[in-house]
Order: structure tokens, then sequence, then C-alpha cells
């Protein structure tokens, strides 16, 4: 079973658009049971979210099942190329570099690919909207209560390609999350 480092009902307070790229948003958001924190972008021409909605969102270090780690699908001997194809399985596009294997043939691996992803099953499956990223920074930091007080809070910044997100929570809820490690944020809406 794949591990959730984070698996909570959002629901979005805010959507700035004017943010520096034409087609990302910035959405702010709170979880509801614990008390998160977010700020996520998202390309708001493939995945559009507005005020009020809710959102289930989780983030794991793989989207296998049978909680695998993904590995990369090109042999390590392989170089790449610029040429590519797309690939329509499931519901989903996969796009393949073309490349040259000194073991290997380009058309024979595409084939090997789409068995392989056919018989998997994936936590993509269940969602709407699926990025990958890294962690890129982890930080203590300082907020105020209510009642005056200030809360110790970790924040943890994740880059996926450019779209960023910040996840601000309760140091013990967070502390699955690494530097430099591959992760997998999911999003549906509810």
């Amino acid at each position: 079973m794949a591990e959730f480092y984070f698996d909570e009902i959002i629901k979005v307070h805010k959507v700035d658009n004017q943010v520096v790229y034409d087609k990302v948003s910035r959405i702010i958001a709170r979880s509801e049971v614990e008390e998160f924190y977010l700020e996520l972008d998202v390309n708001k021409e493939i995945y559009h979210m507005l005020p009020g909605e809710k959102y289930r969102m989780v983030i794991t270090n793989t989207l296998l099942m049978d909680g695998s780690a993904v590995t990369g699908y090109f042999p390590e001997n392989c170089i790449t190329e610029f040429s590519s194809w797309d690939i329509y399985i499931n519901r989903r596009f996969f796009t393949i570099i073309n490349f040259v294997c000194s073991n290997i043939w380009a058309e024979e691996f595409v084939t090997r690919l789409v068995i392989y992803l056919g018989k998997q099953k994936s936590l993509a499956d269940k969602f709407e909207y699926v990025m990958h990223g890294l962690p890129y920074k982890m930080s203590e930091v300082q907020v105020k209560t209510d009642d005056g007080n200030s809360d110790a809070k970790v924040a943890v910044y994740v880059s996926f390609g450019g779209l960023q997100l910040l996840l601000r929570g309760d140091p013990l809820k967070v502390h699955k999350f690494k530097v430099d490690q591959k992760l997998f944020l999911l999003l549906r809406k509810i």
C-alpha cells in the first residue's frame, strides 16, 4: 500500500491569477481536519480551482498502489535525443523521449512501456490533477495564534517543475518529508 505524507481535505480560500505566469493560478487553502496552511501553484488551463471549493489533496512518494517505488523507465545507458512520442494509456498522456541505446531499440522499449503502464494500477487513476516534484527547502517558522502567542510550525517548500507548493503545519505531521525526495501531489474535487 502506498504511504501518504499528506492526506487532507483542503478548502480553497483565495485564488490569485496575477502570479508571474499567464497559465498559473496560486491558490491559498487550509486543511479541514489538521491545521495546515498551503499555497499551491496550478496550471489553470488544465485544472481550474475556485474559492470555496473543497479538494482531497494527497502527497505520496509513489503512484503505484502496491507502494513500490516509481523507477525510471529508461535504461541507464540511453542517450536522449530531441524527438518524442505521445502515448495515450488509461486516459492519460505520456510523452516518451526518443532515445538511442546500445542494448534495446526504441520501438521495442515503447512496446514494453505500454505493456507495463497498462498493467499497473495507479493512484493517478483516482485523481484529476497530478504533479511530480522535489522538496527543496524545509524551515521552522513562528506563526501567531488567535490568543496572541506564537506557535512553531514547519514550512515545506516543493517545486513541481516551476510550480510551487508551500505547506505549513505541525512539525509532528510533516516529519516524513525530506529535501530532494521524489514526491507526487494528487488533487480531486469533492
